[in-house]
């Protein structure tokens, strides 16, 4: 599918968007919606977003389906039906595509075009805004809506460009099919991709080499399809349960947990970890007991309960230890769910090769040099995840007032109030950012909370004759120091993970997404709306808008 073509007076329009994922589309329709000229940037060859680019075998949501879509229109909640408990990557991708045609928005996205710069003119109040195709639009408001997980990190490894054979990464998968019959594969990598992959290419290769440096909490999904009759119950009462969501901690609707790990004994704990992982929900451990996630010895009882399971699931007793985590607390890298991940490891032709004891010294043009020999390889797979949070708005070249660029600004990292704004960059938004609940919640409310705030924002500019918003530094040096206070009180930061940028060289160590909820955090993004937009600064008058 081509650019989308240019219309007369493009080169100036009411709002940019970058990204046509789940958040960018939205965010098209909702100022759309407020009568603005709106053009989305999107560098994939169709909308989607993650959904279109990790396409990778076995990439699936770790959120039940009919939580994890668009609550804006209850039209669209009756008419789609969902297949799976838990929908696959070309599900969701044909829901996406269902949702553009439906509300007529693929028109307002220019495809194949990658933003790379942004630049503010204080003077005429506007973003100039830059792309690898030579064009440039100049812009009032400008929304990151990029993704908190769309920039792949480098896998680092030394030789990697020398490998003779075949090279892919879970993160940018081909659209053409790939085989592996016959052939000798590694993964490199074992998160929630690397999980999922895994029991799909171990369905079809001749043989599976899995390098794992750290050991992934996995929990069983127990998908399968959606039954008419439950199907149709959760449509019937379908606006209530999106209210529930929306007031709800993460997302997600569920009785929160009472009683702590500690006080309960063996026999009840036990019972109710059963029930947890019986449960097939990501986080159904969590939410077992109150104390899981703040206390050290809490979360030992459940981490020990899911290394018995895989003790339970993998035959050899070496291999089983190899994949039991032991190095952080339960839950504080995020848990995956698991379809049949642990049993793939039962299979002769499938192996694991622990990087801790025998690391990788390179890369071949034959395979894998490890510290104990060489794995002759066909196929390499990457799945060495992502630049998480900052990545892909730093990797735009945005300069603010001043001349300070963002990479700049956040150094030493992310700076912004609630989530949504950094000071020196007027009129500059982000959805699903740094220091907002994201990855820590069902994106498809929060991402919906945050565009809707932003353009409610926008309206308010809009119709007060003002000229600018800009986060008060005062106030995003409080709500940074808000953000990392609630992490403290976790076990969260005792991870060395992408929630902290730990996975990618030289990034700052902060933790990366707020961990007081969504119900807390819709709260404090409304009390500064209601008042004025406390914690912002807002200038005028506006300039008269050209049309």
């Amino acid at each position: 599918m081509g650019t989308t073509t240019s219309t007369p007076g493009a080169d100036r329009v009411d709002a940019v968007v970058v990204g046509a994922g789940l958040s960018g589309l939205y965010q098209l329709y909702r100022l759309r919606e407020i009568g603005l000229r709106v053009t989305v940037f999107e560098a994939g060859e169709d909308i989607g977003g993650t959904w279109y680019w990790n396409r990778y075998p076995g990439a699936r949501c770790d959120v039940e389906s009919m939580s994890y879509s668009y609550s804006f229109s209850p039209e669209l909640d009756q008419e789609w039906e969902w297949s799976e408990r838990y929908a696959s990557q070309p599900e969701i991708l044909r829901y996406i595509h269902h949702v553009a045609d439906r509300f007529g928005l693929r028109g307002g996205v220019t495809l194949q075009t990658r933003v790379t710069s942004a630049s503010y003119d204080g003077s005429t109040h506007t973003w100039r805004v830059s792309t690898n195709t030579g064009r440039t639009v100049t812009t009032r408001f400008l929304v990151l809506a990029s993704g908190c997980m769309s920039a792949p990190k480098d896998p680092g490894i030394p030789g990697q460009n020398r490998f003779m054979g075949e090279v892919l990464h879970t993160a940018r998968w081909p659209r053409e099919e790939v085989t592996f019959t016959g052939k000798r594969v590694a993964v490199i990598g074992t998160g929630c991709s690397g999980v999922q992959a895994v029991p799909v290419i171990a369905e079809r290769a001749a043989a599976l080499t899995v390098f794992q440096r750290t050991p992934a909490y996995a929990l069983p999904a127990h998908n399968r399809p959606l039954l008419s009759a439950e199907t149709a119950e959760l449509k019937a009462r379908y606006p209530q349960f999106r209210r529930a969501q929306r007031l709800s901690r993460g997302g997600t609707v569920f009785e929160p947990p009472t009683g702590s790990a500690l006080a309960a004994d063996e026999a009840e704990r036990t019972a109710a970890y059963e029930a947890g992982w019986a449960s097939g929900l990501l986080s159904g451990l969590l939410r077992t007991y109150t104390d899981i996630l703040t206390d050290e010895e809490a979360n030992a009882t459940v981490a020990e309960f899911v290394r018995s399971k895989i003790r339970s699931s993998v035959h050899d007793p070496q291999t089983a230890e190899i994949l039991s985590p032991r190095t952080f607390p339960f839950a504080t890298k995020r848990p995956c769910l698991d379809t049949g991940y642990y049993a793939a490891y039962n299979l002769p032709h499938v192996s694991l090769v622990d990087l801790r004891t025998t690391p990788i010294e390179t890369i071949t043009p034959r395979g894998i040099r490890t510290t104990e020999g060489e794995h002759a390889l066909d196929t390499i797979v990457f799945a060495t995840g992502f630049d998480a949070m900052t990545g892909s708005q730093l990797a735009i070249d945005i300069v603010g007032r001043a001349g300070v660029s963002l990479g700049q600004k956040w150094a030493e990292g992310p700076r912004n109030h609630l989530g949504l704004m950094s000071a020196g960059f007027p009129n500059l938004f982000t959805v699903l950012g740094p220091l907002s609940p994201s990855v820590l919640s069902n994106i498809a409310v929060s991402l919906e909370q945050q565009v809707e705030w932003i353009t409610d924002c926008i309206a308010h500019l809009i119709r007060s004759g003002l000229t600018e918003i800009d986060a008060a530094p005062e106030a995003e040096e409080a709500w940074g120091a808000h953000v990392a206070e609630l992490a403290d009180r976790t076990l969260y930061p005792a991870a060395q993970s992408w929630y902290t940028g730990s996975n990618v060289p030289g990034k700052p160590r902060v933790f990366l997404a707020y961990t007081g909820g969504l119900d807390r955090y819709r709260a404090a993004c409304e009390a500064s709306a209601q008042n004025g937009y406390s914690g912002f600064v807002l200038t005028g008058p506006a300039p008269a808008r050209e049309r």
